[in-house]
């Protein structure tokens, strides 16, 4: 007999009776076309294309870690190309899928630095079950001290050296990529005078993936429908990322929770959390800002009315759906005023081309 199928999420990853793994990225069943659509590989293109060009490059070759990086095109009549604040993204997918080439993130990622005017670098990080946490924000953490070893000089990166403002780093991530934001923030808080000249300006959640072992009341109450995310693939989700023997309540999945380290002390940066009003997990989201203003630190919230988890991801969505359009709107406004007031303090380099 072949290998079976013991266990696997919505298809999308896939383990084996013989202990193998996969993370099928196409799919012949038309019900899921739409899924699929969205996790399509997309190739980086260092040609232009809709004005962004993408690369991709290796930053660990032990770990298979690798980041592709979105340059916004300069305008053809300016006469001196600014740098650009620097976006640290981090996907989602539960920790156990996601890539840096997935079709919604390109999508997400190639507006983000033309309307915010950044440059990007999304981290392909490593995933569950094969490495459980804290793998992956060990990998996002050397990804920012990554950037900190090209900020000082140890060596060029074509686009990064010379159009990004590494003064000006802001970390974004959506879903797990959002708990990950945080891991980062709290890891860097007792290493900022070391990362410079790397500053990190800010953190963005987007539909953050915090939850907690006892259900709360929107997990039990939100139609799975309307939350575009259902409470029995979380479960599974992160039963196969925490690390075994955890709970929910690991800090990495459950950051106000009761083993979650203090705050009250780090030297957080600024946050912008986005919740979805119909997110499965928006009552825990809610938990993790009040938590964080108790302490004192400061965070923004926004909330998008009548959308689940990471609608905006969905661009067949937002392309048809005028509410879907509208909230997705505001979240790329909302970003785009964070990262402007997160580096305001920040004098503006010029660059001749």
């Amino acid at each position: 007999m072949g290998k079976q199928i013991i266990d696997e999420i919505s298809g999308l990853l896939l383990i084996y009776s013989d202990g193998s793994i996969e993370r099928p990225r196409s799919c012949k069943v038309d019900a899921v076309d739409q899924v699929y659509n969205l996790i399509a590989p997309v190739t980086a293109s260092q040609a232009f294309v809709d004005g962004v060009a993408t690369r991709d490059l290796e930053i660990n070759p032990n770990t298979g870690i690798w980041a592709r990086i979105y340059l916004p095109e300069t305008l053809p009549e300016m006469s001196q190309v600014e740098k650009y604040p620097i976006v640290l993204h981090f996907h989602g997918g539960g920790f156990c899928i996601g890539s840096a080439d997935w079709r919604c993130c390109n999508l997400f990622l190639s507006r983000l630095v033309k309307q915010c005017r950044v440059i990007c670098v999304s981290v392909d990080y490593r995933l569950a079950p094969e490495h459980r946490l804290p793998a992956a924000c060990e990998d996002a953490m050397e990804s920012v001290e990554w950037l900190h070893r090209l900020a000082r000089g140890d060596w060029e990166d074509p686009w990064l050296s010379r159009y990004g403002d590494f003064a000006r780093c802001v970390l974004v991530g959506e879903s797990a990529g959002g708990n990950l934001v945080h891991e980062v923030a709290i890891r860097a808080a007792a290493a900022m005078e070391s990362l410079r000249p790397l500053v990190l300006r800010g953190g963005i959640m987007i539909h953050p993936g915090f939850v907690r072992e006892k259900r709360s009341r929107s997990e039990m109450e939100t139609p799975p429908d309307l939350a575009m995310l259902r409470t029995e693939m979380v479960d599974k989700l992160f039963r196969l990322a925490l690390p075994k023997g955890s709970t929910k309540d690991h800090p990495i999945a459950n950051p106000m929770g009761p083993f979650a380290p203090n705050v009250q002390h780090m030297n957080l940066p600024p946050f912008l959390v986005a919740i979805a009003e119909h997110d499965l997990m928006r009552d825990t989201q809610f938990e993790y800002c009040e938590a964080m203003k108790i302490a004192g630190k400061s965070v923004e919230v926004l909330i998008s009315k009548n959308v689940g988890h990471c609608f905006y991801l969905h661009d067949n969505l937002v392309n048809t759906d005028a509410n879907f359009s509208k909230q997705a709107d505001n979240i790329f406004d909302a970003i785009r005023t964070f990262i402007t007031t997160c580096c305001r303090d920040t004098s503006k380099y010029k660059l001749h081309p």
